[in-house]
């Protein structure tokens, strides 16, 4: 393959019917200004920053009155405030059809099949918000889901955006002490809990979770059971418990909606951050805010078109959830799944992709790069002739996972890997439609970020690893912490390495073609000798190996100095041996330098992740250098760190 071509084009028909081409057309008719390409866009979108915003609240016929001031204080970070004099819904905004076209369609692995139209999607929220109210909640209170992705949790959310209260949720894959840890903070007054979900093909009940943790968290009113897949019976058992249909069905003739229009930055949800090093932050993210960079990202970054159909493999304990339902206000169908995506031998997302006619498909980089050690063909096995984009977050998708996507998945396909977060519920870096994609590397800056990459000494560089950083204020910046009044660990998270710049804590390059490249968390970056290695650059080769079916790596304090500990997860029936040992060293000193071959290899069982499949690198590291894991909870699979505990080998 010539890496000195792109792997993927837009053909000119494509450029022609995208949603960028048709904003840049309205900015300019509106601004008088000429923008050439993306580059001169994104230019004029950070320099000029109330126009271009503006511009998208009225192309995208945002919902609500937009008022006079686009931005005030725009030179605090944080402080800076949009659209002050705004009034508008969030789900007022999500809920613009009431046609009988599909609004969600939900697989639950090969065993639930649900559709929903607009209609009966309206009907559902209208009912529920009407119960809410009745049961007292109102502006500003909290309601929790501890759901699967079932269409119940986007009605649930709905529900409460529309009366103006603040939504927060967590899969039930997540323990009682990790529901508690979030939840209890926040003090809702409605749960919303499963009676249990499917993984696998097994069906896990939840009832016994939910009954303790109802019975730990005085601030609930009430808890609404969904049933889903747990037993038939045990609602009884839960504190304040009533099933879902029974806390509906006082308001079953209830068609319509009183929507509470707010401020711009009224809370919409609260996110969590990951929670391994202690307590997880409570980030507080507005509708205003929300609404208007997820339009961007879906419409002009992800070419989402009304009509279209768009899936991501996600959890309501991962943004993505998030993301994902605000696909509705820009008129899409929502493909929810919830379950292992490894049904079918790996093809069950495929065959969802095929059945429904999916054009926008996103899943996590594991996930691509699982399929491909099992060699899996879908452009071999599956029509996938509607899909227009692939979408790769969760941690950096390696350069073979390109390839892997174009040669066996589909060759023409907008591959967008894309970065940003909980904390900003949103995209720093991510996908182009009218752009090249290259090996390796995310297309570019969002619009609207003033996206850079600092040195240590806070300059900015091109070509050259370091930190990413936003200079200017953006939309979807947390409103704050909860539980922050005076901002101390807002600021702390995000500002204190660079004056009145938010530091996001990625380390990152700039590539010659104005793409990107992230190689890790900046805090579990490698400092062998002092020269600052990034852990994706190790995974990138260690994972080219058959033998290798995963791999973690950290630094490990050592003699005055930091060495390369490298862990390895390998295929079923093999051993770590000395010539497998001298064959990781060997690609990873051929392809990188010798600084970033391991000091240590060592062969684990399972590799420890949170519940969004991210690699914990920080809380092994804590293992290894004989400190504590703070937040066990936080861990899909806590029984793994069993195979870093105490070793040996690392004592010599």
């Amino acid at each position: 393959m010539n890496e000195k071509a792109p792997l993927w084009k837009p053909s000119r028909q494509r450029i022609a019917a995208a949603n960028l081409t048709a904003f840049m057309r309205s900015a300019t008719r509106r601004w008088d200004t000429a923008f050439d390409d993306f580059e001169a866009l994104h230019r004029w979108s950070v320099t000029h920053p109330e126009p271009f915003w503006s511009t998208l609240w009225d192309w995208a016929g945002v919902v609500g009155e937009r008022g006079g001031r686009v931005l005030a204080d725009a030179r605090r970070m944080p402080g800076a405030q949009w659209f002050p004099d705004a009034r508008l819904n969030f789900a007022e905004n999500l809920l613009r059809s009431r046609d009988s076209a599909d609004a969600l369609v939900f697989w639950g692995e090969d065993k639930v099949r649900r559709r929903i139209s607009h209609a009966e999607l309206h009907e559902a929220v209208a009912q529920t918000a009407w119960a809410l109210r009745d049961l007292g909640v109102g502006k500003g209170d909290r309601v929790a889901a501890y759901l699967p992705n079932l269409p119940a949790a986007v009605v649930a959310m709905l529900a409460t955006a529309s009366i103006g209260a603040i939504f927060s949720s967590a899969s039930p894959d997540f323990g009682v002490q990790g529901v508690l840890d979030r939840f209890g903070q926040i003090e809702p007054k409605v749960l919303f809990a499963c009676d249990g979900y499917f993984y696998n093909g097994k069906a896990i009940d939840c009832l016994g979770k939910v009954a303790e943790i109802a019975a730990r968290m005085p601030s609930l009113r009430r808890v609404v059971v969904v049933p889903y897949a747990g037993s038939a019976g045990g609602i009884d058992s839960v504190k304040q418990g009533v099933a879902l249909a029974d806390f509906v069905a006082p308001y079953a003739g209830e068609r319509e909606i009183r929507f509470e229009r707010l401020p711009f930055d009224h809370p919409l949800y609260i996110l969590y951050s990951s929670g391994t090093t202690g307590v997880p932050k409570c980030i507080v993210h507005s509708a205003g805010g929300t609404l208007l960079q997820h339009l961007k990202e879906h419409r002009l970054h992800g070419d989402i078109h009304a009509g279209d159909r768009l899936f991501y493999f996600t959890t309501c304990g991962w943004m993505m959830w998030n993301w994902l339902v605000s696909g509705l206000a820009s008129g899409a169908t929502l493909l929810l799944y919830d379950g292992s995506p490894f049904v079918g031998r790996g093809n069950i997302l495929f065959d969802y992709a095929e059945a429904e006619g999916m054009t926008h498909f996103g899943t996590s980089a594991k996930f691509i790069d699982a399929i491909a050690k099992i060699n899996l063909a879908p452009t071999k096995t599956h029509n996938l002739e509607r899909l227009r984009a692939l979408f790769s977050t969760g941690s950096p998708l390696v350069p073979e996972a390109f390839g892997y996507v174009y040669a066996n998945i589909k060759r023409d396909v907008q591959l967008a890997s894309i970065s940003g977060g909980t904390d900003i519920i949103s995209c720093f870096v991510l996908g182009n439609p009218v752009g090249p994609v290259w090996r390796g590397e995310i297309q570019c800056r969002g619009l609207g970020m003033a996206v850079e990459v600092f040195d240590e000494g806070g300059h900015p560089v091109r070509q050259a690893k370091g930190e990413l950083v936003c200079l200017k204020p953006f939309p979807s910046m947390p409103i704050g912490f909860w539980n922050d009044p005076d901002g101390k660990k807002y600021r702390a998270a995000y500002f204190e390495r660079f004056e009145n710049v938010w530091c996001h804590g990625d380390f990152i390059e700039e590539t010659a073609h104005g793409g990107f490249v992230i190689y890790g968390r900046s805090d579990a970056t490698l400092n062998p000798g002092g020269v600052r290695i990034g852990t994706a650059e190790i995974y990138r080769q260690v994972e080219k190996l058959d033998e290798v079916l995963e791999s973690l790596v950290i630094g490990q304090d050592w003699e005055k100095d930091t060495r390369v500990v490298l862990f390895v997860k390998l295929r079923e029936g093999l051993t770590l041996d000395d010539a497998l040992a001298k064959r990781i060293k060997d690609v990873i000193r051929e392809n990188t330098t010798p600084r970033h071959v391991p000091a240590k290899i060592l062969q684990v069982g399972d590799i420890p992740r949170t519940k969004s499949n991210k690699i914990v690198e920080l809380a092994v590291r804590n293992l290894v250098q004989g400190e504590p894991v703070k937040n066990i909870e936080a861990l899909a699979n806590p029984e793994a760190l069993d195979w870093y505990r105490n070793r040996p080998e690392l004592s010599c």
